[in-house]
């Protein structure tokens, strides 16, 4: 290639660079929205009950914590770069096979895949979104917290389209896979190459200790809260409202909205008020929009009392794994394996709790897990 070509290519691959970064955390909300919105078209399915869908959920759950010292080992190893790479090709072709189990067991077979990928792909992508930000020496990680975001809301309306119009969840995984492939090797081309501290392999993982345990607390509610509403509004939708398929997937699309529009100024809220602030006072805010959700009075009301929890619970993440990455990948992946236990503890009893008690008594679980976040948030001083 001449020096004039590759002067001109110089500003376009800039320009991707710029944009890989979005783009991996809108990967990351497509393949988690699509796997939610499906999640009650392939229960019916395979004929599950709430307690047989816990046990799938517990799956992926069990699947994503045990993989962070996996996580911890690859970005240390490889870069956050190459690691979102071989993550991200394991979770594209890991989400056709979700909608291809012949049976529960190989669903939670297929399931503990996509949580390792998935834990994978969401640390390497948060080591990369925390070196920027030292780089940027200002508070960008709600940002990209926010394109994640973006990724769960096209995948839920799309989901919601697909149910809609009766393609099946095969045909639909399928089709999400093949389109996130080809932007996948360009996000991971245009990446910088890693600058890698080779550490010796001890110290790729330790369990969270000290003023990290707060930190691994409050990511550990907001797991739950987080994971539940994504794996079971849908099923609420359809079971206790009457939700037809193309419209339960409306929940986790208006939660996912309102984060979104919520990181986009949770960054200059931190900037101004403090970390601690604004996830205390959004996980209040929250948990009011969980009890107007369960009460069911209508499903206009319920997608709205879901929407709001999704803002209240906007800050969560970007603030305890910024927080966490100042001080490592290994600190990173401890404080993400304290949190996503919650991923993995979560769902599967808000399923048991549902099989006993009811669909409504197992979701207001997770207003009192918002309360729990903002007692902790404000006195979690690591979190600043």
């Amino acid at each position: 290639m001449s020096t004039e070509s590759l002067s001109s290519a110089a500003p376009r691959f800039a320009r991707l660079g710029s944009a890989a970064t979005p783009f991996l955390f809108i990967l990351l909300g497509v393949i988690y929205a699509s796997w939610a919105a499906r999640i009650p078209a392939i229960r019916d399915a395979l004929q599950l009950n709430p307690a047989q869908l816990g046990m799938v959920l517990l799956g992926g759950g069990f699947g994503a914590v045990a993989s962070f010292p996996l996580a911890a080992w690859l970005v240390g190893r490889f870069g956050g770069r190459r690691a979102a790479w071989y993550s991200g090709l394991a979770l594209i072709i890991v989400l056709p096979a979700l909608a291809l189990a012949p049976s529960m067991t190989w669903l939670v077979i297929v399931a503990v895949a996509l949580g390792a990928g998935s834990g994978c792909f969401d640390v390497a992508i948060n080591a990369i979104g925390t070196e920027q930000e030292k780089q940027a020496g200002r508070s960008t990680m709600s940002l990209l917290h926010a394109w994640f975001s973006v990724g769960a809301v096209s995948g839920a309306l799309f989901g919601s389209l697909m149910a809609g119009i009766g393609i099946t969840p095969t045909v639909h995984f399928i089709i999400t896979a093949l389109a996130l492939l080809l932007p996948l090797y360009l996000a991971y081309q245009a990446l910088p190459a890693d600058q890698i501290e080779h550490v010796s392999s001890k110290q790729y993982f330790a369990i969270a200790h000290g003023p990290l345990v707060a930190l691994g607390i409050i990511g550990f509610c907001g797991a739950v809260a987080e994971g539940s509403i994504a794996d079971w509004s849908g099923v609420f939708m359809k079971d206790r409202m009457g939700a037809h398929d193309g419209v339960a997937p409306l929940a986790y699309a208006g939660f996912a909205a309102l984060m979104l529009a919520a990181r986009l100024v949770c960054d200059r809220f931190k900037d101004r008020y403090g970390a601690r602030r604004v996830v205390a006072i959004g996980a209040s805010f929250a948990a009011c929009g969980i009890f107007i959700a369960v009460a069911a009075i209508n499903i206009p009301l319920t997608i709205f009392g879901f929407a709001m929890a999704g803002a209240g619970f906007a800050s969560v993440f970007p603030f305890v794994f910024s927080s966490a990455g100042r001080h490592g990948a290994t600190a990173l992946a401890a404080v993400a394996t304290f949190s996503y236990s919650g991923g993995l503890i979560g769902p599967p009893v808000i399923g048991f709790l549902a099989q006993g008690w009811g669909m409504q008594v197992a979701l207001g679980l997770i207003g009192i897990m918002a309360i729990a976040i903002a007692i902790s948030a404000s006195r979690a001083r690591w979190l600043e």
